[in-house]
């Protein structure tokens, strides 16, 4: 699948495939006879039911799970709005790369099969307040790469990023989308103080305002005030609907990176899970537009998709249990009857 235009794009936004019923049956059947009391998992139960609906098998998988990580970097960055230089987005991804990352280590822990897809690094997007963060084209190779980069094969994917700046992006994208001024969604991000976020503040409000007639148009966002590891993003989980793969979404930049598709189309999230919440202030506000609750809360805010990879073992908790466990007949113990 190449996109060729938003046109084709938003098309297939808004034909998305829906959960298979039967496997959620059969799932949701397994797990009223295993020997526990009905809801004692709780959780645990609920997700190996979501995990068998759009993975679209039952007994559901948890042998291949994936951690694609998209690095871009951001011409708003020009406004002072990061406390480190645009470089440390190319350095980050060389650690990445010699596995030397936290996300490198909790995906090891889980034998995820890692990637990382720098995007473009050395050409940052374009400043948001001065001009289009992203040319129409920009936007949809960068959301090709992330389509591309889901495999078929995978069981669960976890997707992450790395882009100095992209704290001010997603909140952009955050105000844009739900309302709201520079101020209500700008947050430290990387450590910057009270006046660093003040500078994000301002930055986003110039944006808001340059770009006022297309904030009726969620791709149209995306390209005027995104940047190109969110689109990949976005491409990413787009692409694991059609694949049959579920998704575990990470912190404030996964969920605004996504948040476009929801706003689209209010089915867009249901093959998706957030794996924590995030320390960026922001993240709670989006999740409640999102209609999304975190499976944690450890006050995590490193991005690079690792807070969703610390969940993955709760997910991993569900498939095992759920297809592990015995059956009260199989097991010779009396049920409710």
């Amino acid at each position: 699948m190449t996109f060729q235009s938003l046109s084709q794009l938003s098309d297939k936004i808004a034909n998305l495939p829906e959960a298979d019923m039967e496997s959620m049956d059969k799932a949701l059947k397994r797990d009223a006879v295993l020997t526990k009391p009905a809801g004692a998992l709780g959780k645990l139960e609920e997700l190996a039911v979501w995990a068998s609906a759009w993975q679209r098998q039952h007994p559901p998988r948890f042998e291949q799970p994936q951690v694609a990580i998209f690095a871009g970097n951001h011409g708003v960055c020009a406004k002072g709005v990061s406390a480190f230089p645009s470089e440390v987005t190319v350095q980050m991804v060389a650690n990445f790369d010699a596995n030397g990352a936290a996300i490198n280590q909790l995906a090891n822990q889980y034998g995820a099969n890692f990637s990382v897809w720098p995007l473009e690094l050395e050409t940052p997007t374009k400043d948001f307040t001065e001009a289009p963060a992203m040319s129409e084209e920009e936007l949809l190779t960068a959301v090709n790469i992330g389509w591309k980069a889901v495999e078929k094969n995978s069981d669960f994917l976890i997707i992450g990023e790395m882009g100095i700046g992209n704290t001010t992006v997603a909140a952009a994208l955050s105000a844009a989308l739900y309302g709201g001024a520079g101020e209500d969604w700008a947050g430290p991000g990387t450590g910057v103080g009270p006046d660093g976020i003040s500078r994000k503040a301002a930055a986003i409000d110039a944006g808001l305002e340059l770009h006022a007639d297309i904030l009726n148009d969620p791709l149209k966002i995306m390209q005027h005030l995104g940047g190109r590891e969110l689109a990949a993003m976005m491409g990413a989980v787009l692409a694991a609907r059609f694949k049959n793969v579920p998704v575990i979404l990470d912190g404030f930049v996964t969920c605004a990176a996504i948040a476009p598709l929801f706003k689209m189309n209010a089915a867009a999230l249901d093959h998706c899970v957030v794996g924590h919440g995030s320390a960026e202030p922001g993240h709670v506000k989006l999740l409640q537009h999102l209609k999304q609750q975190p499976l944690l809360n450890l006050s995590m805010r490193l991005g690079e998709g690792s807070g969703a990879a610390v969940a993955l073992g709760i997910i991993q908790s569900a498939i095992v249990t759920h297809t592990g466990m015995a059956s009260f007949a199989e097991a010779g113990v009396s049920d409710q009857d």
